[in-house]
């Protein structure tokens, strides 16, 4: 089985060379923000999704950003780098995943959620790293995409363990395939040639105080995760039982008025379409 999933990981495609390009850029201290609009502008699909997330209300602007080279400005080289890669992963994420009981849309809505949830959280506390926490979210849940063909066909038998045993969604996929839709996430960031702490995030993002890593990432996003949860964005089967770490909570020092404030963010952005990409 392992072998198997393995193989799924490797025949997943590549990030696109214009994002792997992108990640480039950004990090390059001698880039320019007219660098990065010319290279985006040879992908107008993707150039047009990173307008409409730019112009949805979760980051507010009073007007709109009309093209690129004003998005890369505002924005700035952080958010773009973010948005790059939401846009270029929505077609993977949007797509049914039956093994979890998602529908068409639901993984990549739950998806987009989490990591406008995790910058927001880390904004709150301070984290200097805002794309990579958003990134985090982002991708926190890409291991079920591999794991939803193998997951359908022992779909009745995990239910049952689920509801039976009042175990969590990840214990059952340890037991019966050895190991979890993190552990695959992971394996597929290290084949896109993410940075140790986002594979580090993806793989603890269930359990972030075991984390040799960076501790503080993968509480973000797994804080995010859970909140997601709890407004039933993105549920699937996997959200019965789903455990909050109050450990994790602890770390961020975060209190119940900062989640209710981050959870409200959160709706006002759903009901935009542009958030999600509707």
């Amino acid at each position: 089985m392992l072998e198997k999933i393995a193989s799924r990981v490797r025949d997943l495609p590549a990030l696109p060379a214009i994002v792997t390009r992108v990640i480039q850029l950004t990090e390059d201290p001698n880039s320019t923000a007219k660098d990065l609009s010319e290279l985006l502008s040879h992908d107008q699909s993707l150039t047009a999704k990173v307008l409409r997330l730019a112009n949805s209300a979760y980051y507010g602007f009073p007007r709109r950003i009309n093209n690129v080279s004003d998005a890369v400005v505002l924005l700035g080289f952080g958010v773009i780098r973010s948005l790059v890669m939401a846009a270029s992963v929505y077609d993977l994420l949007e797509k049914p995943v039956q093994g979890y009981a998602l529908a068409p849309g639901e993984l990549w809505r739950h998806s987009q959620v989490c990591a406008m949830g995790s910058r927001l959280i880390a904004q709150r506390v301070k984290y200097r790293y805002l794309d990579q926490a958003y990134i985090g979210g982002l991708l926190h849940d890409i291991g079920k995409v591999i794991l939803s063909e193998y997951l359908t066909e022992v779909y009745q038998q995990v239910i049952d363990r689920v509801v039976q045993e009042k175990i969590t969604f990840t214990e059952v996929e340890v037991e019966i395939l050895g190991f979890d839709h993190a552990a695959v996430g992971a394996r597929v960031a290290e084949k896109w040639n993410l940075p140790p702490e986002l594979v580090d995030c993806i793989a603890y993002h269930h359990r972030p105080l075991q984390t040799t890593g960076n501790s503080t990432l993968a509480s973000i996003v797994h804080l995010s995760d859970a909140i997601c949860m709890t407004m039933g964005i993105g549920l699937g089967i996997d959200g019965m039982y789903y455990p909050l770490d109050s450990q994790a909570v602890e770390l961020l020092k975060l209190n119940t008025t900062d989640i209710e404030l981050i959870m409200s963010r959160l709706a006002d952005a759903l009901v935009d379409g542009n958030s999600i990409l509707a």
